[in-house]
């Protein structure tokens, strides 16, 4: 039977996504971060791209899949923090911030961000969100609040409903300014603190996959990667990767979006 599929079109991928004898590859609308939920609740698929804090939440609430170490993308988050005004980090308590959902893995970085380096209280934020979490046991802190229906996180951001927003991508848009001063430094200067990068996406197969199938999907997945040119921002196997996910799940445990601290082995168990 061929496996059931998710995985988004990067560099890295490109390669893999050519192998339809083996893998049936579900199609999305939008980014493949649209489909996470179909991951995570209806668990619909044997082999899927997943964003690292919604796998580790995901694990909190025993859905059943563990993660091969094959990462697809990831990247430093401080510039995707933006307002229309020049604050400072420290400045955003008290104020409106919005983020897509609360447990997305760009806002939780960007929340351990603001904590650990600027010494923001997250308590004091009223974070706004347009959509519910991938995993829907997960709960909102009490200090979050949905926005209206149909509303826009860059509308409501430029209309100054929103003091500051964690996006997505990058904005073009020279009405908006980063809060994180010199971001790219910043980023820099976190990655040497930390001696990691930020994960985004990781590839994760579910339970009832054998470790044999598993081992072929993350083989096929390297070949798919020494193609693209082994691009070194995004690291392959265990041990390259326990720092990444050490610092990952820190900062999902100091936010309170898991009950404990996770070993990394357990992740692939």
């Amino acid at each position: 039977m061929k496996l059931k599929t998710l995985i988004g079109d990067y560099p890295v991928t490109r390669q893999f996504r050519t192998r339809t004898e083996r893998f049936e590859f579900a199609q999305f609308q939008g980014s493949v971060a649209s489909a996470f939920k179909r991951v995570v609740r209806d668990l619909e698929f044997d082999v899927a791209e997943m964003a690292i804090m919604t796998f580790l939440v995901a694990k909190a609430f025993g859905k059943p899949y563990r993660l091969l170490p094959f990462v697809v993308m990831a990247r430093f988050q401080h510039p995707y923090l933006v307002s229309s005004e020049a604050l400072s980090p420290k400045q955003l308590e008290g104020k409106r911030v919005g983020v897509r959902s609360y447990s997305v893995t760009t806002g939780a970085w960007i929340r351990g961000i603001l904590a650990e380096d600027h010494g923001v209280d997250l308590s004091r934020i009223q974070w706004v969100t347009f959509e519910e979490a991938h995993v829907a046991e997960f709960k909102d802190p009490p200090n979050v609040q949905r926005a209206a229906a149909g509303k826009d996180i860059s509308a409501m951001l430029l209309a100054g409903e929103l003091d500051a927003a964690i996006l997505g991508a990058i904005p073009t848009d020279p009405r908006l300014q980063p809060v994180i001063r010199d971001p790219e430094a910043a980023g820099r200067k976190w990655g040497e603190k930390h001696g990691a990068v930020q994960l985004n996406h990781l590839v994760g197969v579910k339970n009832t996959v054998s470790k044999a199938t598993a081992d072929e999907v993350y083989e096929r997945l390297l070949q798919s990667k020494q193609a693209a040119g082994n691009p070194p921002m995004l690291p392959h196997g265990v041990e390259a990767n326990r720092r990444n996910l050490e610092v990952a799940i820190d900062c999902a445990y100091k936010q309170r979006m898991i009950p404990r601290r996770f070993t990394v082995d357990e992740l692939f168990e």
